[in-house]
């Protein structure tokens, strides 16, 4: 599918209240994406409708109860069209990181010396600190696989040699957050499931700009973020549905006991879930007259196409500017629009605060990946990060590249 298929920028630029923001008068140019998008109209609109018309707790014989019941439901269907599953393997929580806690406690009860779990030094802590606690709290060993300071990707050769019959879980990034590389998870859950491992992905900083479908690729968890994507701040996990039922999870007595319900502990964020669903169905309308699943491909496609030209001149206009250094791989090889960058004798704070100043909204610092910066050296200070969303105009990148030139002179 073409570009011409999805709605142009300007249509989609219009959906977003936000994008109306002024500093100076200049419009706010928002490259913050990969720590958190804008928010379409319709996103904000389905939360308020829900808090005012249908807001009420679930299982109960009164319409509003009915009405939050079938919401809840309705959100499961628009993420398992998302993540290419069934609605009862699709489980919300605080966010991510909560999540994957909740998710690696319960595995760790059945886990002891002996047993292995491997982790990676280009992931997002979020999918490090659960595996570290259970190693800590059930004698565990802990495996580390490196990543190419040269082209800020995840050595495949070291992942493959790091699992063995010891292993009882692979927790891989599908994508950096802090660098925009791309791993092969594919190749990472067979050699999980060869081995009789788990597999746990990581795809917060990937489900923004890739099409997801769990069941070719096999793994057993993933876990993302819905305001990555346009959504309300949340975490949404799918779990093959053997798995969940048979997960040995703190809950309380009287609480169902069956996938997903048991997974989800207390009265969940009604409105954030709805919220998060009208997102879903956002992405899959800017493709319009097509079933939701289909449609959402074909966005995915469509934005990766755009998304590539305007981080090919990112890329070659920060990369003109004397002495800035660029991290990550190069345009043309499997990345997201995410750049990161330094300029020797500036903090990343100031190169942020000078953009913002500009009307350009960029994140600078470790996001989490804290190992990642640690391995180059680079400080508490970290990185300038920009990234390109489903809004961004070449002329937001110009504005981009001109205003770090003007800074560093």
């Amino acid at each position: 599918m073409s570009t011409t298929n999805v709605r142009s920028v300007e249509e989609i630029r219009n959906d977003f209240p936000s994008l109306t923001r002024r500093v100076d008068d200049i419009p706010v140019a928002y490259f913050d994406g990969p720590g958190g998008t804008q928010v379409p109209r319709v996103v904000g609109e389905a939360m308020v409708d829900y808090l005012y018309h249908h807001n009420a707790n679930t299982h109960w014989e009164y319409p509003s109860s009915a009405e939050t019941d079938a919401a809840l439901a309705d959100a499961r269907r628009a993420f398992a069209d998302f993540f290419g599953s069934e609605p009862e393997e699709v489980v919300f929580g605080a966010n991510m990181t909560t999540v994957s806690f909740h998710v690696a406690r319960a595995l760790g009860r059945a886990w002891g010396p002996g047993d292995e779990i491997v982790v990676t030094e280009l992931d997002h802590h979020g999918n490090v600190a659960p595996w570290e606690a259970v190693a800590r709290e059930r004698g565990v060993t802990l495996c580390r696989v490196p990543f190419r300071l040269s082209d800020g990707r995840l050595d495949m050769g070291a992942l493959e040699r790091a699992i063995s019959n010891r292993t009882k879980l692979v927790a891989l990034g599908a994508a950096s957050n802090a660098l925009g590389s791309i791993n092969d998870i594919a190749a990472g859950v067979t050699w999980a499931r060869a081995a009789g491992a788990l597999s746990y992905i990581d795809a917060v900083h990937y489900a923004p700009h890739e099409p997801l479908d769990v069941k070719v690729l096999g793994c057993d968890f993933l876990v993302c973020s819905p305001y990555k994507f346009y959504g309300p701040h949340l975490g949404a996990l799918y779990g093959r549905r053997e798995l969940l039922e048979a997960l040995d999870v703190p809950k309380l007595r009287p609480a169902p006991n069956t996938a997903p319900d048991r997974m989800e502990t207390g009265t969940q964020n009604h409105e954030g879930i709805v919220g998060a669903a009208a997102a879903v169905k956002y992405l899959a309308a800017l493709s319009p007259g097509l079933p939701r699943r289909q449609a959402l491909r074909g966005t995915f496609r469509a934005l990766h196409q755009r998304s590539e030209r305007l981080f090919e001149s990112m890329w070659d206009g920060l990369g003109a500017i004397p002495s800035l250094v660029r991290y990550g791989p190069h345009p043309g090889t499997p990345r997201t629009p995410t750049l990161a960058f330094t300029v020797p004798g500036f903090l990343s704070s100031t190169i942020a605060r000078g953009l913002a100043e500009r009307g350009i909204f960029v994140s600078h610092g470790d996001f989490y990946a804290a190992t990642v910066i640690e391995r180059y050296g680079l400080g508490e200070e970290g990185v300038v990060r920009a990234g390109c969303a489903c809004y961004t105009t070449a002329d937001e990148v110009e504005r981009l590249v001109v205003g770090v030139r003007e800074i560093v002179g």
